[in-house]
């Protein structure tokens, strides 16, 4: 069958020409491929001499020789220079190949081939550039065929998939890779040779032979074309990429971690709440980190019990840690089959197959991987269950300042990559961080207890009571998420049945917020004793104050405003220094049931609030002074008729103010929230709460609220009395008659007598009129007044005295006793219970003997 060379093929590139010589050793024919090679066209060269027309003068001679020969009949083969005809010929060296021939006519002839040998070197100088690339590439190289079977392939990528190249003539991708990396490797291929665009950083995964561990290779395919530009193949240029993938993934896997910790340092510890902690640990890790994570805290830990260290998780008590109970709070989990049922607590034992429920209290078994981890605070390795679907788990302590606070275990499932040295240091550092901002928690949970426990210790007991009024009280401290303040309040009653009542903050938080309102409390009731008017026990408690502060401490004074009331958010700071924690604001009020008159002195506290039946809610209009520890300015005291049935309401600026309100829309709202004062004074202070948007937890509440009650006009006993003897007799005589309409027959003796001794001592060291006055309340209290200015002063008599046992009387007799200035002078008053149905207990010998 007859074929046609197609263009482009082996000849064209190695220009091979013919022409023939006659008997007479002149050109005969010309071929036109050697018209191409010589330049000369057909009709110019046959009939020429080559041997003239071609070779170079010096070689003719030698030229006809071989030419004689050849037409002899010899063969002959060689480098024949040449040159084309004219000035400017081009020279050149032909490769001549000369078969002799005959005629028709029987005559001596010959055929010869021609061969550029410049064509000839560049070919070989090309296939030995070809051979040097393709045998000596450090590359895999193959060559794919149109049917994408493998033509040829170099060493480098026999030395990957074994055997010598030439083995791997004939072969599909199918030998070397699994069905879905050939599959996609077979359709780029075919793409390639469709579309003639190049593919390159194609990446295949695979294994070698006898390797079973993963490769993986970076490959670049482009189409082959022949001269001509028929697509012939596909080349591929193969280079494995498995130090590169390894580095890119640990590349990869360093930024993931430090996102995580990132991302860590930006959740954990935004809550002083341990569980919250424990979530936002695994809010970071699931899914970023592993596929689920839980956290186990020690039970001790949860339930705040102050246990030795090495009792639940001391680094230096190995027999001991890892056994002590715990509780699982929290589990995450990206696989949703994986949750685990909430569990009531109950005692569990340690296994992998069945771990415990959300809430459950277990152990771990003294031999089991996280049993160790807990004991020796290191990493241990969790193994899989062949049933589960779980790969590795590590179980990593949660370490802080070498106590071990709980476990969390971080798991990966099957078909995840498994967990690297990189990752255990990831694991570590993440479980330390959430470790410290749990101790950190615990630690502060301890303090905000203690203060607790110590504000709650310093507050009136129970429900307090006072004579003519009705009082109620709220405490609600800050949540554990909010430091303890300095919030307190008191009653306290005075003589005459008068009642101080007192509502104070210091400024600052924490447990030296609470010692030093414990401080001021105790100096407010010693204060109170003395019975001081509001202005003086505010005066005195501001020393009391200011002698609390560190020596070298900044002035406090800086900054403070004037007579206006001060807004508490300019005075808290939660870093506030020992100087400031000493500041403190309080209202000081003195009620007396006779009069219902209330006293009241200020010291930079808010307002007090008043409501009168049938009337608006007013704030008194009390002058606001410097707070407690600043110093230097007086105090001013606004005495207040109150009404029958008239509400009081002291408070602290936790009710009323907030960081999303300001000070002015709290105090009308608390004036609006007291429109019903009718109701029952508890359901009064619950309907505030509730009301009132107090934001409980921002900041501790305090809330005293009096309803006004004053003494009955019946149950008590006022006379006024000339300075003269007989105003004694006059004086017993009206307690006798007062004592019986009251039916407190038992009283009359012991009143009449210490009446006497009052009055008595009134006209012989007081001045000017004597007033008597008997209130009865829960107790007998009588009051004998005059403008005297010198104070009765308690003394023993010696035995050769007449008198001066006349107050040792009192005292032996009395339940209590005392004496206080007034703006006019003073008054000596004295106390005895009411008769309860009991007789009276006998005096001792020694108490009677007591008064000689």
């Amino acid at each position: 069958m007859w074929q046609s060379s197609p263009p482009g093929s082996i000849y064209d590139y190695i220009r091979v020409a013919s022409f023939s010589i006659g008997p007479d050793g002149l050109i005969e024919q010309w071929s036109r491929r050697a018209a191409g090679l010589f330049g000369i066209a057909a009709h110019e060269a046959v009939g020429r001499d080559p041997v003239e027309t071609f070779m170079p003068a010096e070689l003719r001679t030698g030229g006809h020789r071989r030419v004689g020969e050849i037409l002899d009949g010899k063969e002959w083969t060689g480098l024949v220079p040449f040159r084309m005809p004219g000035e400017n010929a081009v020279h050149g060296l032909a490769e001549v190949y000369v078969m002799p021939s005959e005629t028709e006519s029987g005559e001596p002839a010959a055929l010869c081939i021609v061969v550029d040998v410049r064509a000839l070197r560049r070919i070989e100088t090309d296939l030995a550039a070809s051979q040097a690339i393709f045998g000596q590439s450090p590359f895999g190289f193959v060559l794919f065929g149109t049917d994408f079977t493998v033509v040829r392939a170099n060493q480098r990528f026999a030395t990957v998939f074994g055997g010598q190249a030439d083995d791997h003539r004939g072969r599909t991708v199918d030998d070397y890779l699994a069905r879905p990396e050939a599959e996609r490797l077979t359709a780029t291929l075919r793409r390639v040779l469709e579309t003639g665009d190049s593919v390159t950083d194609l990446q295949l995964v695979g294994t070698a032979p006898g390797d079973s561990e993963s490769r993986h290779w970076s490959m670049n395919l482009y189409r082959v074309h022949s001269g001509a530009g028929r697509p012939i193949g596909i080349a591929g240029l193969a280079t494995d990429v498995t130090r590169r993938q390894i580095a890119a993934r640990e590349a990869a896997s360093a930024r993931r971690n430090l996102a995580l910790l990132n991302e860590a340092g930006a959740r954990i510890g935004n809550s002083l709440d341990l569980e919250t902690t424990a979530r936002e640990l695994l809010g970071v890790a699931v899914p970023g980190f592993c596929d689920l994570a839980s956290v186990d805290l020690y039970q001790g830990l949860l339930t705040g019990d102050e246990a030795p260290p090495g009792s639940w998780g001391s680094l230096h008590h190995e027999s001991v840690g890892g056994s002590a109970e715990l509780r699982r709070v929290a589990f995450a989990s990206a696989v949703s089959d994986a949750l685990p049922a909430t569990a009531p607590d109950s005692a569990s034992t340690d296994d992998a197959i069945n771990p415990p429920a959300l809430g459950a209290v277990h152990r771990y078994s003294f031999n089991s991987p996280c049993s160790i981890a807990l004991r020796t605070g290191q990493v241990e390795d969790v193994p899989g269950d062949d049933r589960g679907f779980v790969q590795s788990t590590l179980a990593v302590p949660m370490v802080a300042h070498d106590t071990v606070v709980g476990l969390v275990q971080f798991s990966r499932t099957k078909g995840s990559e498994p967990f690297g040295e990189r990752d255990r240091a990831l694991a570590t550092e993440l479980a330390a961080r959430a470790a410290v901002c749990i101790d950190n928690a615990r630690l502060y949970r301890r303090e905000h207890e203690r203060a607790l426990i110590l504000q709650r210790s310093l507050l009136p007991p129970g429900d307090p009571e006072a004579a003519g009024l009705d009082i109620a009280c709220r405490y609600l401290p800050g949540n554990t998420a909010t430091e303890v303040g300095g919030d307190w309040f008191d009653v306290i009653e005075l003589p005459g049945h008068r009642t101080a009542l007192v509502v104070g903050d210091v400024m600052g938080r924490g447990l030296r917020a609470a010692v030093a309102m414990g401080e001021l409390r105790t100096a407010v009731r010693t204060l109170a004793l003395l019975d001081l008017e509001p202005a003086e026990v505010l005066s005195a408690l501001d020393e009391v104050a200011r002698g609390l502060g560190t020596p070298g401490a900044s002035s406090p004074s800086d900054g403070l405003g004037g007579a206006q009331w001060p807004s508490r958010a300019s005075h808290k700071a939660r870093d506030a220094d020992l100087s400031e924690v000493y500041l403190a604001t309080c209202v000081y009020a003195v009620y007396d049931p006779v009069t219902r008159r209330c006293t009241f002195a200020n010291a930079g506290h808010l307002p007090p609030v008043v409501v009168e039946p049938g009337e608006p809610a007013l704030l008194l209009d009390v002058p606001p002074g410097m707070p407690l520890g600043v110093g230097g300015e007086p105090f001013e005291e606004v005495e207040v008729e109150l009404k029958e049935g008239a509400l009081l309401a002291l408070y602290t600026d936790g009710l009323v103010e907030s960081r999303d309100h300001p000070l002015d829309e709290g105090l009308q709202a608390l004036r609006n929230a007291l429109i019903e004062p009718e109701l029952p004074l508890e359901d009064v202070c619950d309907h505030v709460l509730t009301t009132l948007d107090t934001r409980h937890g921002e900041d501790d509440i305090a809330l005293l609220m009096a309803r006004i009650q004053g003494l009955p006009i019946d149950a008590v006993g006022d006379w006024r009395l000339p300075p003269e003897p007989r105003s004694v007799g006059r004086a017993r005589e009206l307690a006798r008659r007062q004592l019986l309409a009251w039916e407190l027959d038992d009283l009359v003796d012991t009143t009449e007598l210490l009446v006497s001794e009052l009055v008595t001592n009134a006209l012989r060291y007081g001045e000017g009129e004597i007033r008597l006055r008997l209130l009865r309340d829960r107790t007998l209290v009588c009051e004998v007044w005059d403008a005297g200015l010198v104070q009765p002063r308690r003394r023993r008599a010696r035995d050769t005295d007449e008198g001066g046992r006349g107050l040792q009387l009192v005292g032996l007799l009395s339940a209590a006793w005392g004496s206080r200035r007034t703006p006019r002078g003073k008054t000596v008053w004295f106390e005895l219970p009411l008769p309860d149905g009991e007789p009276a207990a006998e005096r001792t010998v020694e108490q009677l003997l007591s008064m000689f």
